[in-house]
């Protein structure tokens, strides 16, 4: 284990699934066919050509998105990391050994959940999920965790051997649109919990650039994993531009933690100079 040191700036792994939902809303009947579009690898590379540290992908039981296929392809097809998000299935299991990707990150999955709900609930998980972690790092695979931030499940995923866990920030991007301020507290205390267990503390889900600001003053991030919002903005700006602006915001990144006082308000905006275009910033989204 003992990955805590945070790198030298903060990461972005871009979450490609919902490229394959466009795909899938009209091509699902065969999604290899040679006009099937548009193409997961090409969208990967852009996205690597925009600044994208990783490629994430959630090969699901239901195969609603990606399909085995897809893991395949991109893995051999990238120039960065392949994270590889998968349910504790025996099934998905076996395609992550075969296919090797840098990471895997266990997640809870449910057939009727239009998208994760919520972190993995490791502190009450049977055996199975400490064997498939140590089947996954034995290959040579990391392993992250998706989880609630709460205390019980960082020091159940470090007890269990994790590399990481991937904070759960879906309630504090539903809590308001800059992000809540007692789930930013529940974030930070953590990000410190697990940083002092040892474990890279990486954050995912909900993330846009209206509540980046003040996710940043979460201590000890090493990356975020953002899909939704920046293929979303993608229709409005293109991918490259989603991307970039995303990671231009990133680059500020540890922002000083007691600066502005988070129960007093609203964080400081964006500075000026940040090199966005804020005007099709929008916290009421349509991209």
């Amino acid at each position: 284990m003992a990955m805590s040191q945070t790198p030298a700036h903060l990461k972005l792994g871009v979450n490609i699934d919902h490229v394959a939902t466009l795909r899938q809303a009209r091509y699902s009947p065969d999604p290899t066919a040679h006009n099937a579009e548009p193409s997961l690898l090409a969208a990967a590379h852009e996205a690597e050509a925009a600044g994208a540290d990783s490629i994430t992908i959630h090969l699901r039981l239901d195969r609603r998105h990606i399909q085995d296929a897809d893991v395949f392809e991109i893995r051999r097809g990238i120039h960065t990391k392949l994270n590889l998000e998968m349910g504790n299935s025996p099934e998905i299991l076996a395609i992550a050994l075969e296919a090797r990707p840098a990471f895997v990150c266990l997640v809870p999955e449910n057939r009727r959940e239009v998208t994760t709900e919520g972190g993995l609930d490791v502190a009450n998980a049977d055996t199975s999920l400490a064997r498939t972690v140590k089947t996954l790092q034995d290959a040579g695979i990391l392993v992250s965790l998706f989880i609630d931030p709460e205390p019980r499940q960082i020091l159940a995923s470090s007890r269990i051997g994790a590399d990481m866990v991937e904070l759960h920030t879906g309630a504090f991007a539903n809590a308001s649109p800059d992000g809540g301020d007692e789930e930013f507290r529940l974030l930070a205390e953590a990000a410190r919990l697990a940083h002092g267990e040892g474990l890279q503390v990486n954050a995912g889900h909900g993330i846009n650039l209206c509540n980046l600001v003040k996710l940043m003053r979460v201590p000890h991030l090493a990356e975020l994993n953002v899909g939704h919002h920046l293929v979303a903005r993608a229709v409005f700006v293109g991918l490259a531009r989603s991307i970039r602006d995303f990671k231009t915001l990133m680059a500020s990144y540890p922002l000083e933690p007691s600066k502005p006082d988070l129960s007093a308000g609203k964080p400081e905006p964006a500075p000026d100079h940040d090199g966005l275009d804020h005007t099709d910033l929008q916290c009421v989204f349509t991209g």
